[in-house]
């Protein structure tokens, strides 16, 4: 879900010519080629994502001296971005469900909803804590607190951890601060304000829709789906008292603060009100880091939830190593597959299939809020990456949206159509594919039928309602 970097520069990598749909033909071929062989051979993800990676970028054209570094520029991107979040998430996570934290949420939360509207309850404080974080940081924070009441009420645990997910998926596609909504607003020159009432405007029914009726749809299906053990029992030490509700509030709040207040000061100092050398601006930068900020919420809950508790025991120390590796070691596989994944999602970027099909679009005079929603879908499918086909196609549609015009909620719309179109079809070459799913423990198909389709919807039906707004406002 991570922005990736630009192309590697022209004059260094080497690439033959080939035709346009001899590219596309490539593409399908490797995209149904890898799915054979982790759906139906059981390949390990990360060697077939690894292998497609390498055969590809040799079918396409790109010299055999240059595959290797195609192939690690990619992962490694991948990986450096996905890794802390990851890391830092599981431990924090890790935290709050061995402290009782999770437990201590999970009752107050049914106390106020009720177990009947337990899914409804995840939902909604997905919402509020996918606002300024990052759909997999954010997730993985908040999947103790949905194991707690998934193993509680018993159940599929895809009847509570699905309507989670279309929260983070329409809050990380559709509203600044997250990285592809900003892009796309900033490239086009739209009023980032406006353009998060727009996608409130238009996601919040699309959330309720697609992200949690139709989620519950779908949940249905799987009606016997266990609760994962991937971040292992909580097993609570009885003789500890658990954290109390506000203490638990504040160490998973600390981290959105501290993303705010990077995002205020980012926001001051691109309008002028601040300047680059102000101090707070230049702190905020380090501490609102999407990264740093996880790791001080670490820091603090490891004081906070664990070490406090159990001062006067002089085990504490080990105890607590022990507590971090054992939330770091299953979340080792995951994130090699993610990696592989940016790897696979390098190769076709670099191979230029997203622009080929993106050329072909905004050469048919299609409604422009039409054809930004399309190249991003094209850009999406092609590479994987939410936040790049975002990116790609604001910039390719902001000489036509200049060109005829388009301001103010028109041009919000705008920005969030082609937002919706970046979060459509999900499928292998995507990291976020294999992050969630591997944490969800949902196998490769299921992941395509769950984690895929309800973002798909989410991203269809953002389009129309916001093409609504586009409509009404011109």
């Amino acid at each position: 879900m991570h922005k990736l970097p630009a192309a590697l520069p022209a004059e260094t990598l080497v690439l033959a010519e080939r035709p346009s749909w001899a590219l596309i033909s490539i593409a399908v071929a490797a995209i149904a080629v890898l799915l054979l062989m982790i759906i139906k051979l059981r390949v390990h993800a990360f060697f077939a994502l690894i292998i497609i990676s390498v055969l590809t970028a040799l079918a396409a054209g790109i010299g055999i001296a240059d595959v290797v570094t195609v192939v690690v520029a990619g992962f490694s991107t991948t990986v450096g971005t996905v890794a802390l979040l990851v890391g830092f998430g599981a431990v924090l996570g890790r935290l709050v469900e061995v402290s009782g934290g999770a437990q201590v949420l999970a009752d107050a939360m049914l106390r106020r909803f009720g177990e009947k509207r337990a899914p409804l309850a995840l939902s909604v404080a997905s919402l509020f804590y996918a606002f300024p974080i990052f759909l997999d940081a954010g997730f993985i924070v908040m999947l103790p607190i949905i194991y707690t009441v998934a193993r509680r009420l018993g159940g599929s645990f895809m009847l509570y951890v699905l309507p989670s997910i279309g929260s983070f998926l329409m809050m990380h596609a559709l509203t600044p601060p997250h990285p592809g909504p900003t892009a796309a607003a900033t490239v086009m020159g739209a009023d980032v304000g406006m353009v998060i009432l727009v996608a409130l405007l238009v996601g919040l029914p699309a959330w309720y829709l697609a992200g949690y009726r139709l989620a519950l749809v779908i949940a249905k299906r799987y009606p016997n789906m266990p609760v994962p053990n991937l971040l292992g029992e909580a097993d609570l030490d009885e003789d500890t008292p658990k954290p109390g509700f506000w203490t638990i509030i504040f160490v998973l709040l600390l981290p959105l603060v501290l993303i705010f207040f990077n995002t205020l000061f980012s926001t001051l100092e691109a309008s002028g009100s601040v300047g680059e050398g102000n101090v707070l601006f230049q702190v905020s930068r380090l501490v609102g880091s999407t990264p740093v900020a996880l790791l001080i919420a670490t820091l603090a809950a490891m004081y906070l939830l664990y070490m406090r508790p159990r001062r006067g025991r002089g085990t504490i120390g080990s105890a607590l190593e022990d507590l971090v590796d054992n939330a770091l070691a299953p979340v080792c596989s995951i994130i090699l597959i993610t990696g592989a994944g940016g790897a696979f999602g390098r190769v076709l970027t670099e191979t230029g299939i997203g622009g080929t099909i993106a050329s072909g679009l905004d050469a048919m005079g299609l409604p422009v809020i039409l054809a930004g929603f399309l190249v991003a879908v094209a850009f999406r499918v092609a590479q994987g990456s939410a936040t790049v086909a975002a990116t790609t196609a604001g910039s390719i549609m902001a000489p036509a949206v200049m060109e005829l015009g388009v301001s103010g909620i028109g041009l919000a719309a705008v920005v969030v159509a082609i937002a919706a179109g970046s979060i459509t079809f999900s499928h292998v070459n995507d990291s976020g594919f294999w992050l969630i799913g591997k944490f969800c423990g949902f196998d490769t198909l299921t992941t395509l039928k769950t984690w895929t389709v309800v973002g798909t919807a989410i991203g269809f039906l953002s389009f129309a309602l916001a093409w609504v707004v586009y409509a009404v406002a011109g």
